[in-house]
């Protein structure tokens, strides 16, 4: 089943139940954001999806994208005196771009295909269990080491889920969070999870230097 979504082309990956906040100000997203609000564009929802090659503003812009992408469901918008807006979003389903229109809006409109997790073989629903529990021991590792109050998923976190809500707000490469993203077996997913935070917190203790917390960093993805 395909449909379509408006297109906002950015350097990072948002993953499921990941917040990102937004300051926009290019006029074609200023117009996203008022179609968005109106109800023009249907659940307040957008695609976002990371860029391949080029850059997020000027000329030529967003040359080339990744092929797989995650709604962005937006809950606020704060419209400042000379236009601008600053959004909140949260992230929901994982696509696959198929065709991007340039002509029929100002901004770009993917064509996509919801993207499913795989079910689980039978082999491996016993393993789903001590697979979450080490992934959430990487994760209180990358914790400690960073000395960060990063939010712990709750207890009841379903295992489709807990390797975004565990990455969520680490800091991590793009192409780690695009394989997250990718990755459509939730155990593969949790084994990753697990790799690339234990990875981490190695590389952080052994260069004694923490990363500032995505929060402290006030980076917001601009629109000029």
């Amino acid at each position: 089943m395909t449909t379509t979504l408006p297109l906002f082309p950015l350097g990072t990956v948002l993953l499921p139940g990941a917040s990102l906040p937004l300051h926009v100000f290019e006029p074609r997203y200023r117009q996203l954001t008022v179609d968005l609000v109106s109800g023009a564009v249907p659940e307040r929802t957008f695609g976002v999806v990371s860029i391949k090659q080029g850059w997020e503003v000027g000329e030529g812009d967003a040359a080339a994208l990744h092929p797989v992408g995650c709604t962005a469901v937006l809950q606020d918008a704060q419209r400042l005196p000379d236009g601008r807006f600053d959004l909140t979003t949260k992230g929901g389903r994982r696509f696959r771009l198929l065709e991007v229109d340039e002509d029929s809006a100002p901004y770009l409109v993917g064509s996509v295909e919801w993207l499913p997790d795989s079910p689980h073989p039978p082999e491996v629903e016993p393993l789903l269990p001590l697979l979450a529990e080490s992934a959430r021991a990487a994760h209180g590792r990358y914790r400690e080491v960073t000395s960060t109050a990063l939010r712990l998923p709750a207890a009841d976190t379903t295992v489709e889920d807990l390797a975004y809500a565990l990455a969520g707000e680490c800091l991590l490469t793009l192409e780690d969070r695009l394989a997250l993203l990718e990755e459509t077996s939730p155990a593969r997913r949790l084994r990753l999870v697990r790799r690339i935070l234990h990875r981490e917190a190695g590389i952080i203790t052994a260069l004694n230097a923490v990363p500032a917390p995505l929060s402290e960093l006030g980076h917001l993805p601009h629109r000029n």
